[in-house]
């Protein structure tokens, strides 16, 4: 028989140990939004009301890598295999504006039953929590992590392959992971080096993190455009903002823009856009967001 003074210590010990122990899942309902961001915190979804994104029809200079992710997007969303997808390359070229448009599109061509869920990379960790919620739902589901990349000594990305694929439970029908980065493997050639250098079995070393990028089936690079695209991109927002101003005039401004800049992307041409359209006196309010 346990005294008072003893039940007294296991009674706090008990109470600090819930303390220290994370909370359970937060129930959400995935029907209260198209978009949601994972709330590591309170194990929980945040709901977002309009997501920031741009039409898919705006989108220029990436019509392949548009039709490869639309069609794996659609057959997910139509009950179909389909598989993660990594979108890697050059910055600004619209990696996260295409997933977000891609979701929109199919959404609204499947009756509004895909849900798009980010999650931050800090948060990769918990990621298995956020798959046990949404497994028993009936919403199919996008897991999308923007910019993810892994630093020397971050093991989270061992959480993410397992999850992926080789997890007991495996990844819920129901759910697709999609993730930009401006890595092909998701970590920096410094890193592999590295790890090259330093490890016992360096071959082995290195393919145990590059292996993470293997798991995504479906891979699509974005690469620098060219003057042509650059100038198609500013002529489709300036046609969808109703812009007036001579073509010649417009490309002399756009290419003196791209110069002052040192580059030319998605990005680039929309900040040219805002630019001129401030200039002109032309109120863009929530008609376009911000390509990324």
């Amino acid at each position: 028989m346990f005294d008072t003074t003893q039940m007294n210590l296991l009674t706090r010990i008990a109470d600090a140990l819930e303390r220290l122990a994370p909370p359970p899942a937060v129930a959400s309902d995935l029907n209260a939004a198209d978009g949601f961001v994972w709330n590591a915190e309170r194990a929980g979804l945040d709901p977002v009301p309009a997501i920031n994104r741009v039409d898919i029809t705006l989108l220029q200079g990436v019509a392949l890598q548009r039709d490869v992710l639309y069609e794996n997007t659609h057959r997910f969303a139509s009950g179909l295999p389909a598989n993660n997808a990594l979108l890697w390359g050059a910055r600004g070229m619209g990696k996260s504006s295409l997933v977000k448009a891609v979701h929109a599109q199919v959404n609204a061509e499947t009756g509004g039953n895909l849900a798009l869920i980010e999650i931050h990379r800090e948060d990769l960790e918990t990621l298995p929590r956020l798959l046990a919620l949404v497994r028993e739902t009936a919403r199919f589901c996008i897991i999308y992590c923007d910019d993810l990349s892994f630093d020397y000594e971050d093991t989270s990305y061992k959480s993410l392959k397992a999850v992926l694929e080789g997890g007991i439970e495996g990844r819920p029908k129901n759910v697709l992971f999609y993730a930009t980065s401006n890595r092909r493997h998701l970590m920096s050639r410094d890193m592999i080096e590295n790890e090259r250098s330093t490890a016992i079995h360096a071959s082995e070393a290195v393919e145990e993190k590059v292996s993470l990028s293997d798991r995504f089936g479906v891979w699509l690079g974005f690469h620098a455009c060219d003057q042509d695209t650059y100038f198609a991109m500013i002529e489709g927002y300036c046609a969808a903002l109703d812009i007036q101003i001579d073509r010649e005039e417009l490309r002399a401004r756009a290419k003196e823009w791209s110069v002052t800049r040192g580059s030319r992307s998605g990005r680039v041409a929309w900040q040219f856009v805002q630019n001129l359209a401030g200039e002109l006196g032309i109120a863009i309010g929530d008609r376009m967001q911000a390509p990324s």
